[in-house]
């Protein structure tokens, strides 16, 4: 429903992360360096969430691949 953020914890939950890291409601992301946006990303995905029982977003990711499957990006 719009207007309704209650709807939507994690949504929210990430945009207040945002808002604590400086970057206003009206930022457009396509303005930040991408060394900023680099490291919010970081930041982000080393962050435990109880959804994934604790652990943080990259480890979850981690669990899934392999590493033959992200040798093709280092």
């Amino acid at each position: 429903e719009v207007g309704a953020p209650n709807q939507r914890g994690l949504n929210e939950n990430n945009n207040g992360l945002l808002r604590r890291d400086g970057l206003s409601k009206k930022l457009d992301f396509r303005d930040l360096p991408d060394e900023l946006v680099t490291q919010l990303m970081h930041r982000r995905n080393n962050i435990p969430r109880k959804s994934l029982n604790y652990r943080t977003p990259l480890e979850v990711f981690l669990s899934h691949v392999t590493e033959e499957q992200l040798s093709p990006f280092f």
